[in-house]
């Protein structure tokens, strides 16, 4: 039986969190790895608080690996690849990619470092693959990732929704789920949208935090909430913040809430997209630059009724942008650095996106069922854990050492 250690966030809600529990569940699918764990924290996100059976055996995986003295054969690394490191004979790095155009060298020299690199979307894996630097005189020494990189995307889940009593003041609302900060873009988000639609009873539902979902984090998203809507203080459009630890069960209740119509984002970029993806194969209409992770699942094979081709189509509504140098208070070192590109979605286009799933519903509502059944059958979540499954145990055996 081959010893398997995980390191990742799995206690944290956050898109890592959320990343390492799928690997995990992956992993135990495989009864021949007997499984060790060691819980990351995330920035100041918050922990799981569910008394649920997983996270009992999340609790019992991490306390084994506590009393563990032996080494591990192979180890899975959920994070961000500054994080990976050397620690067994076999090691697979696992992360969503950079919302960029290009990796750090820092982090292509960590990917070489593994036997193998697992990401979340075409995106994320051009950032590895088409990324190089070039040093000498002549430029003529090439520095690129060597490490074999695969694409597994996130599954469909099948979650029971409730009701949600959100108080809501219009019957026709946009929703955006967002981590405030540079890349989502969220500010920009509830401008435009309050430019647009001042004058009418259309509301913008904004699931969001800073850090983390404590009293004193809500306030400070309130706070900036009011500011940013202080210049547009008589209008008849709506802007509700929705914020604390939600469920599964309560974040696809929003998704399927009657009165939200369709998701919104102006992010600059995504690893994948997960909120985007929920929403998507919720059956919402999606309004999203067409640039990053999410362009994976936003398209779907449809058969022209006229000539009868199938052709792949994008069934959301696109934001045109233009790619430029992240902002200044976006840089980091070795994630985003100064010499890469994301997305500047055009606000002309964007509010006119808005405009357009708003007045033509109907048949935006048609393109999204059209997308939703396509995710619900070729992103199913079982098929993704086997290929998650597949892929570590390949790696384990072709990089056995004998």
């Amino acid at each position: 039986m081959k010893k398997v250690l995980l390191r990742g966030p799995v206690l944290t809600r956050s898109g890592y969190g959320e990343h390492a529990r799928f690997v995990l569940e992956a992993l135990l699918k495989n009864t021949d790895f007997d499984v060790y764990v060691v819980p990351l924290n995330w920035g100041q996100s918050n922990w799981l608080f569910e008394d649920s059976e997983k996270r009992k055996e999340i609790d019992d995986l991490i306390q084994k690996t506590a009393n563990a003295n032996e080494s591990f054969d192979m180890s899975i690394q959920v994070t961000i690849p500054n994080e990976w490191e050397k620690i067994a004979p076999i090691n697979i790095g696992i992360c969503a990619g950079i919302e960029t155009d290009k990796v750090s060298m820092a982090w292509i020299k960590k990917a070489n470092d593994m036997d193998r690199v697992i990401v979340v979307s075409e995106h994320a894996k051009s950032g590895f693959t088409k990324t190089k630097y070039s040093f000498g005189t002549s430029n003529d020494i090439i520095f690129k990732c060597e490490t074999p990189v695969d694409i597994v995307h996130y599954g469909v889940k099948d979650v029971e929704t409730m009701d949600l009593d959100l108080g809501l003041t219009h019957k026709f609302n946009f929703l955006t789920v967002a981590q405030m900060g540079p890349r989502k873009n969220l500010v920009n988000t509830v401008k435009w949208f309050v430019e647009e639609f001042k004058e009418e009873e259309v509301g913008l539902v904004v699931k969001a935090h800073w850090m983390n979902n404590s009293l004193v984090d809500r306030r400070r998203m309130t706070g900036l909430l009011r500011q940013v809507l202080e210049d547009v203080a008589d209008r008849k459009c709506s802007v509700h913040l929705v914020h604390g630890n939600m469920t599964d069960e309560e974040i696809h209740s929003l998704y399927a809430h009657p009165n939200i119509k369709a998701y919104v984002t102006a992010t600059h970029g995504e690893g994948f997209g997960l909120p985007i993806f929920e929403a998507a194969y919720s059956g919402l209409p999606v309004v999203a630059p067409s640039w990053s992770g999410h362009v994976d699942f936003l398209s779907a094979p449809v058969k022209n009724e006229k000539s009868g081709k199938v052709r792949k189509t994008a069934l959301y509504e696109k934001v045109a942008y233009e790619l430029n140098t992240p902002q200044p208070e976006a840089l980091w070192k070795d994630v985003v650095e100064q010499d890469s590109k994301w997305c500047y979605p055009k606000k002309n286009k964007f509010m006119a996106a808005m405009r357009s799933v708003y007045q033509g519903y109907n048949l935006r509502l048609k393109n999204a069922n059209t997308l939703q059944q396509y995710l619900v059958n070729n992103f199913k979540y079982e098929d993704k854990l086997t290929q998650m499954c597949e892929i570590i145990t390949e790696t384990g055996e072709t990089n056995e050492i004998i």
